[in-house]
C-alpha cells in the first residue's frame, strides 16, 4: 500500500511538472489526427482530416495550426482551411528507412530514449528544405505570426498508418511530433504529451470507428492507388 501511494505521488509530480512546463510554452499539444488515409492528398482545404485539425484549432481560439508529417514527395505547402491557416512541416530522417518502408524499432527506441543526434534530421515545408531545427521553427512561427496567431500554436501529427495495425502504428508525423516536444520541453513532458496525443483521436476524431473498422480495406485501396485524387 505504501509503495503504491509513493508511485501515485511520483506520477502526480511527473504529470504536474509536464503540465506546468508545457503551459508556458509556444505550443498547444493536441496529438494524432487520423488513423488511415481517406484520400490522397489528405491535407488540403476541405479534406475531412484537414477540417478536423482546423476545427481543433478554432475551438482553442487559434488562427493557425501546425501539422507534422514524415517527408515524402510532397512540397508540404501551407494553406488556409476555413478560418485556420494550416502550417505543414515534414521530417526528413537522413538515416531512417523512409515513410513507406518497415520501421526500425531498435532505432526508434534509441531515439525515444536519447533523442535525435544533431544533424540527423532535416525539415521540409512550403517547398523548402531546412537543415536545422531552428531554421524550421523560424519558418513556422514567421508564418503563424503573419497569419494572426496569438498565443501557443496547436500542434498535431498526421497519424495515418499506410500498412499494418493502425492502433499500434502511430503513423505519419509521429517522430516529428515527439522530436518537437522533446526539443521544446525536454524528455519527460515529451513522453507525457506524446502518450496523451496517442489517446487524443479516440476522444476527438468522429471518423475513428469508420477508419479503424475499415483500416485494412482503406490501406489496400491507398496502396493500389484507388484513393489518389492528385
Amino acid at each position: 500500500m505504501k509503495w503504491s501511494l509513493v508511485a501515485i505521488a511520483l506520477l502526480v509530480v511527473i504529470v504536474g511538472y509536464a503540465v506546468i512546463t508545457v503551459s508556458g510554452g509556444p505550443f498547444t499539444p493536441l496529438g494524432r489526427v487520423a488513423f488511415v488515409k481517406l484520400g490522397n492528398p489528405d491535407f488540403y482545404p476541405g479534406h475531412p482530416h484537414s477540417e478536423l485539425l482546423s476545427q481543433y484549432a478554432e475551438d482553442r481560439g487559434s488562427k493557425c495550426a501546425l501539422i507534422c508529417h514524415f517527408a515524402g514527395s510532397s512540397n508540404y505547402r501551407s494553406y488556409q482551411d476555413g478560418n485556420v491557416f494550416i502550417i505543414e512541416l515534414a521530417l526528413i530522417d537522413t538515416q531512417g528507412t523512409g515513410a513507406a518502408d518497415p520501421t526500425n524499432y531498435w532505432d526508434s527506441l534509441q531515439l525515444a530514449l536519447f533523442g535525435a543526434p544533431d544533424g540527423r534530421y532535416k525539415y521540409k515545408s512550403d517547398g523548402m528544405v531546412f537543415d536545422t531545427y531552428e531554421e524550421a521553427m523560424e519558418h513556422v512561427f514567421t508564418l503563424a505570426e503573419k497569419h494572426g496567431q496569438e498565443g501557443p500554436l496547436p500542434i498535431a501529427w498526421h497519424g495515418n498508418a499506410r500498412q499494418g495495425n493502425a492502433v499500434f502504428i502511430q503513423g505519419c508525423g509521429f517522430p516529428l511530433y515527439f522530436h518537437i516536444m522533446q526539443k521544446t520541453y525536454g524528455m519527460l513532458p515529451a513522453y507525457i504529451y506524446t502518450f496523451a496525443g496517442m489517446i487524443f483521436p479516440y476522444m476527438n476524431n468522429p471518423y475513428r470507428n469508420f477508419e479503424l473498422g475499415h483500416a485494412t480495406e482503406l490501406q489496400e485501396l491507398y496502396q493500389g492507388g484507388d484513393l489518389d485524387y492528385t
